[in-house]
């Protein structure tokens, strides 16, 4: 087998070769037609362009709210998980060095995935009814922290 045998397996694609005379289909005006905007260098419209109708996004009604801004985002931890964790304190530390949350989560919510096999203090912004079950069950405590108010810009 020498190089010029080798057979072109596909994945490959010719390029457009525009302005290389009629013979190539593509001479003349390159596959631009006859003047204009779209003729022109540079060209390039917004999305949602419609040759200047009004655009569909424009025609169709605003419906809804989203909340997605405004939400209160917590990093979960499963009941499960809190054996990982050396001593009988659970809390942010703890669960940092763990590497269950980051540092720069702000606020901790402890869910019901998996059981507790010793009694735990843990404290977290917010618990699920079935976690806080599991958890005192096991004889340890369910602590609620209070979320940290964002601080008031000065005017």
């Amino acid at each position: 087998m020498r190089l010029h045998n080798l057979i072109k397996s596909g994945g490959f694609k010719k390029r457009k070769r525009v302005g290389r005379g009629e013979g190539g289909g593509l001479g003349k005006t390159s596959g631009k037609g006859h003047k204009g905007q779209r003729a022109r260098a540079g060209f390039g419209l917004r999305p949602g362009f419609e040759s200047g109708h009004i655009p569909l996004y424009r025609k169709l009604p605003k419906r809804g709210f989203s909340n997605f801004r405004f939400r209160t985002e917590y990093a979960i931890v499963n009941v499960g998980d809190l054996a990982r964790i050396q001593g009988d304190t659970v809390n942010r530390e703890s669960l940092v060095k763990a590497g269950l949350v980051r540092s720069s989560d702000k606020l901790i919510k402890i869910l019901a995935v998996g059981e507790v096999e010793r009694a735990l203090k843990v404290e977290a912004h917010k618990f699920s009814g079935a976690a806080k079950e599991k958890i005192e069950k096991a004889g340890g405590t369910a602590l609620l922290l209070t979320p940290v108010a964002p601080e008031a810009s000065e005017s």
